[in-house]
């Protein structure tokens, strides 16, 4: 119910969100922010990840490659042939 409240705000000139708004108000798992000086935001890696394939479409590709890149390296160091149930 809180996300949808932050949706209908978001549209305003001055609408602000901070991270540590958006991890109270949501009760976000997976990120962690700290303030003051040396204050930074983490976020687990899937959501880096994925914030990082949604920014740049490059990112993304690049991504998609290397995995395919390190199955097709596991599949042939193991003899592995492909197999639906797997």
């Amino acid at each position: 119910t809180e996300f949808g409240i932050i949706k209908n705000e978001a549209g305003s000139n001055n609408f602000v969100l901070s991270v540590k708004q958006w991890m109270e108000k949501t009760n976000a798992i997976g990120l962690s922010a700290t303030a003051g000086r040396y204050g930074s935001t983490y976020g687990h890696k899937d959501i880096a990840f994925h914030f990082g394939m949604w920014i740049s479409p490059k990112f993304q590709l690049y991504i998609v490659k290397e995995y395919q890149r390190l199955k097709d390296f596991e599949s042939n160091q193991y003899n592995l042939e492909w197999n639906v149930k797997r």
